[in-house]
């Protein structure tokens, strides 16, 4: 089902998100200080507009309390970010998700009401040291503080075996929640698929056992 979500900030973050959640069929007010911004994302989301937050009749006129979900990625302003937030949590708004540059900027906005801080720069910095870190990995989304999920390429021993039969979970206490192969994502009856040269397994674990599994894959490799 279709949800409402209003996006405050339309730069990078902020228009990448108002157009994911346009693309999927959800209702997205995206709302920016900059005219140009505005113009430039008002063909992809269901209403653009410009407004200066900082004016409290503004915020009162977007009547946040019709929406399931504000997203507030002003980077830029904290005392833009505060007014958000704040009104926001005023307007009762169930979920309400913040962008921050820094931790105390991040803490701040959590303390105001802000149900998860999101801390873009360190999480793609998190993103991109693990997948440097090894060869296999594809790509690496934190979950939590302390799990994650990571898509890894098969090891040549892997091959032409299933999910079944390596038993990840058996021997490092992760799940296998999917298989991409080529330009296709197989997400049923994952534990019979055979696993083919080229083929990267989507694994969820604790950070500490997909470790473990890179340990052992690059001992296989060298």
């Amino acid at each position: 089902m279709a949800k409402s979500f209003i996006v405050f900030g339309i730069g990078r973050l902020g228009s990448t998100v108002a157009k994911e959640l346009y693309a999927m069929h959800n209702d997205v007010l995206a709302v920016d200080v900059n005219v140009e911004k505005v113009k430039s994302i008002s063909e992809d989301v269901t209403t653009a507009i410009q407004a200066d937050i900082m004016d409290s009749d503004v915020l009162e006129d977007l009547g946040l309390g019709n929406f399931d979900c504000a997203v507030i990625a002003i980077g830029s302003s904290l005392e833009s970010a505060i007014m958000a937030t704040i009104a926001c949590v005023e307007a009762g708004v169930p979920t309400i998700i913040a962008k921050a540059p820094t931790k105390r900027y991040g803490s701040i906005l959590k303390r105001l009401g802000a149900h998860k801080i999101i801390y873009p720069e360190v999480d793609m910095g998190v993103r991109l040291a693990k997948s440097l870190s090894d060869n296999g990995i594809s790509d690496y989304f934190e979950i939590s503080k302390n799990y994650g999920i990571i898509e890894y390429e098969v090891a040549e021993d892997w091959e032409g075996k299933t999910v079944r039969l390596l038993d990840f979970r058996e021997h490092f206490h992760v799940n296998v929640i999917a298989i991409r192969r080529n330009e296709n994502l197989i997400v049923h009856n994952i534990a019979d698929e055979v696993l083919r040269t080229g083929d990267a397994i989507i694994f969820f674990g604790s950070d500490e056992d997909l470790r473990e599994i890179q340990k052992e894959h690059r001992i296989e490799k060298n």
